[in-house]
């Protein structure tokens, strides 16, 4: 098992550790989804600066994560 391996199952503990507390005290707004339905305005009627593009960017970054992910990091 090499390090990178190790980090990134130590990143995955910390994050269920984090989320868990969060859902665990009914603290929707501190989980990972609260933050980006927040700092993305995802939420119906959402006003503010830019909000259509802050939809946007998370629209494409999903999209682009999709691709790398199911396409092993190809796009063909």
């Amino acid at each position: 098992m090499s390090w990178w391996t190790i980090g990134w199952l130590a990143w995955a503990a910390w994050f269920a550790v984090e989320e868990g507390l969060a859902l665990a005290r009914g603290n929707v707004p501190a989980t990972l989804s609260g933050h980006v339905w927040r700092w993305f305005a995802t939420a119906p009627g959402a006003k503010g600066p830019l909000v259509r593009t802050r939809r946007v960017v998370l629209l494409g970054f999903l999209a682009w994560l999709l691709v790398h992910l199911v396409g092993s990091g190809r796009l063909m």
